[in-house]
């Protein structure tokens, strides 16, 4: 089985994709999908095109996503989730099944606690992901989501189905 996890993101939406066999899982690739600009429609244009270009490149069986928080500036929330929207719509679009996971879940799933902070997580995706780059922090968290996932399939009732 081959995992997208998607960081979603307006400027950046971080990506990493993973091989899963049995309680294996290897590193495939992982990057960030960028936008620029002022126009939202254009932006969220860019990301989706980024977006339909990684999966058509790694083909991936299955995509999660992280589960959207709401914060204190409605705007940016609102923002944010279109651009998950974007992440959930793009492998919909080649049949794929999402799966969407709270962020503590994700921490919990591949650090141990749901609290973990960044480093910690970064720390645990490399010791699962043996000698991975990270593109960045958002392809990082990418992989953890997808990560998250692979746990996750063993399990389907423990997941959230887009």
């Amino acid at each position: 089985m081959r995992v997208l996890g998607i960081d979603p993101g307006l400027r950046t939406l971080g990506w990493g994709v993973i091989d899963v066999d049995g309680s294996r899982i290897s590193h495939v690739a992982n990057g960030h999908c960028v936008s620029e600009g002022k126009v939202l429609s254009l932006r969220l244009l860019a990301l989706h095109s980024q977006l339909t270009d990684v999966l058509m490149r790694y083909q991936p069986d299955q995509a999660a996503v992280e589960q959207t928080f709401v914060n204190k500036d409605g705007a940016g929330t609102l923002k944010l989730g279109q651009a998950r929207g974007i992440a959930m719509l793009v492998p919909a679009q080649y049949g794929i099944d999402v799966g969407e996971y709270f962020p503590n879940t994700i921490k919990k799933t591949v650090v141990g606690v749901g609290h973990a902070d960044k480093s910690q997580v970064q720390h645990m995706v490399k010791m699962q992901l043996p000698g991975v780059t990270f593109a960045g922090a958002d392809a990082a968290d990418a992989l953890a989501i997808a990560i998250c996932h692979a746990h996750h399939a063993r399990a389907p009732g423990l997941r959230v189905r887009a």
